[in-house]
């Protein structure tokens, strides 16, 4: 296990035993300090509290040390565009930031969003690619512009603790969001629900489809783990019987670029497609999952957040023990 970029690269064998060493490290029956000595850099291009929180804090529990970087804040303005004359505004090359970053540290920790400008740019990893290429040492996807793999993760763990092993009927459902979002979270949580097994129902209005690609190989993944795959448009009956609801937002790849159309496409959607009372009513006493942070009463009303259902908590808890997992096993 050199990197951990996403849940994509790894067997179900092996994402089941990242999950049951977290379990371990939440219940307290592993103290290992397999980072006693060493330090571990994040490299932060885009704000985060979940993340940020949870991987410093992971990191002192397991004995190291985190290094905290924020390109264009707390460290140079980076470039990772190949044979580029960089009399702009960029200050240092990513070749250059990591190779001489690796040299202080054990791992490097990644987050850097999709800007929502170039659909078929941003979806092969632009900037992640340049830390897996040059860096020898691990390189840990902390959210990139298709993926957020910790926070996939975390989120089986949850449905793990609330339902434990059995296959689920879990429903991610598109909601609407006043201005279009980056796709990892479902795209990440999708995946992983299929290489869990899983019965995945993806609800999302025509025009919010998730990219191509990936939906072949969750489709591929659903079939091999036992699983299945439904896409559906009409949000009235998408909450029908199932087990899990995870709500998330995200922009539609044929206005990527151009965020005043897809605001203008979205506008009729507002009323319909919000996780409410009568919604929630239709499944089967689901739980409620959002990755955080949420705009209450646009993508999920107060009365279903605040519900004995909800379990947002816990998955912002849980990123804090998946991590501790990742970077034992990734260090180790």
């Amino acid at each position: 296990m050199k990197n951990f970029l996403t849940t994509a690269d790894f067997s179900r064998a092996e994402l089941e035993e990242i999950i049951e060493a977290a379990l371990q490290f939440k219940s307290g029956k592993i103290a290992d300090k397999p980072l006693a000595g060493k330090s571990i850099a994040l490299v932060f291009f885009n704000p985060s509290l979940r993340t940020r929180a949870s991987m410093q804090v992971g990191i002192y529990e397991l004995g190291g040390n985190a290094v905290i970087l924020e390109p264009g804040n707390s460290s140079w303005t980076l470039e990772h565009r190949e044979n580029v004359v960089m009399d702009s505004d960029k200050t240092e090359h990513l070749k250059e930031f990591v190779r001489v970053l690796e040299r202080y540290v054990s791992a490097i920790g990644v987050r850097t969003f999709a800007n929502l400008k170039n659909w078929e740019e941003e979806r092969l990893e632009p900037i992640l690619s340049v830390f897996e290429k040059f860096a020898s040492k691990p390189i840990v996807n902390l959210e990139s512009a298709m993926h957020h793999p910790c926070q996939a993760l975390a989120d089986m763990l949850t449905i793990r603790e609330k339902f434990g092993k059995r296959k689920k009927k879990v429903l991610l459902t598109w909601a609407w969001h006043p201005k279009p979002l980056p796709m990892a979270v479902p795209n990440s949580f999708a995946l992983a629900t299929a290489q869990f097994g899983h019965d995945l129902r993806i609800a999302h209005p025509k025009g919010y489809e998730l990219d191509g690609e990936l939906m072949r190989e969750i489709e591929k993944q659903a079939a091999e783990a036992g699983g299945s795959l439904e896409i559906v448009n009409n949000v009235n009956n998408a909450f029908d019987n199932v087990e899990v609801v995870y709500a998330k937002s995200w922009g539609s790849s044929q206005f990527y670029g151009a965020a005043e159309k897809d605001i203008e496409f979205r506008a009729d959607l507002r009323n319909d497609w919000i996780v409410d009372e009568a919604k929630m009513e239709r499944t089967n006493d689901a739980i409620f999952m959002h990755c955080l942070p949420v705009r209450r009463n646009v993508i999920v009303t107060d009365g279903v957040i605040d519900s004995a259902n909800s379990v947002v908590a816990d998955e912002a808890e849980n990123r804090l023990h998946v991590q501790k997992a990742i970077l034992a096993k990734l260090i180790k």
